[in-house]
C-alpha cells in the first residue's frame, strides 16, 4: 500500500530542491515513488502543477519498442515505430497516473501565495536514510496517509533539523 505525503514550502525552490534530494533517494533505492509533484501557489494565486512524470513520453517510448517488434511481423519495423509512438504518446498523455490533479489543485489552494508543496507518493521507504537527507529542509505537513504516530515523528523530524 503507498502513503501520500504533502510537505509545504515557504517557496517553490526548496519544494524543488527537496523533490531532487528524494529522487537521489530513489536511484539509491532508499525510497520507491510512484509518484511525485511539486504544487506551486503564484503570487496572483494561480496554482501551478509541475509533473515529474511525463506520461506522453513514456506512453510514445513504450508504443515505438511495441510498434517496432510488430512492424518486425510484417516486414516494416520503421512504420510499426512510427505509429507506435503516436498511439502510445496519445494514449499516455491522456493517461493521469498517481495522484489526482483535483486534489493537487484543491491542496494548492490552502498555501500562502509564492509556497509551494512537494507531494509525494510513496511505495516503499526506508525511513533512517530518508528522514536524514529531507529533513534539513524543514517544511510543514499538509496532508498525509500516514498513521498519527508516523506522522508526529515525520513532523518532529522536519522541524528538529529546519535551516
Amino acid at each position: 500500500m503507498s502513503n501520500l505525503i504533502a510537505i509545504a514550502y515557504d517557496d517553490v525552490g526548496r519544494a524543488r530542491h527537496v523533490l531532487d534530494v528524494v529522487h537521489e533517494l530513489a536511484v539509491e533505492h532508499a525510497i520507491t515513488l510512484e509518484d511525485a509533484v511539486i504544487v506551486e501557489r503564484r503570487p496572483d494565486g494561480k496554482i501551478k502543477l509541475h509533473q515529474t512524470a511525463k506520461p506522453g513520453a513514456i506512453g510514445a517510448a513504450g508504443g515505438a519498442m511495441w510498434g517496432g517488434l510488430i512492424g518486425l511481423l510484417f516486414l516494416a519495423p520503421l512504420v510499426g515505430m512510427a505509429v507506435g509512438a503516436a498511439a502510445g504518446g496519445a494514449a499516455g498523455a491522456m493517461t493521469d497516473l498517481g495522484v489526482d490533479d483535483r486534489f493537487l489543485r484543491r491542496l494548492g489552494e490552502e498555501l500562502a501565495p509564492g509556497a509551494a508543496a512537494a507531494i509525494l507518493l510513496v511505495r516503499d521507504a526506508t525511513p533512517d536514510k530518508v528522514l536524514p537527507r529531507v529533513s534539513p529542509y524543514g517544511g510543514r505537513i499538509i496532508h498525509t496517509s500516514l498513521s498519527d504516530e508516523a506522522e508526529a515523528h515525520l513532523q518532529e523530524a522536519l522541524t528538529a533539523h529546519a535551516r
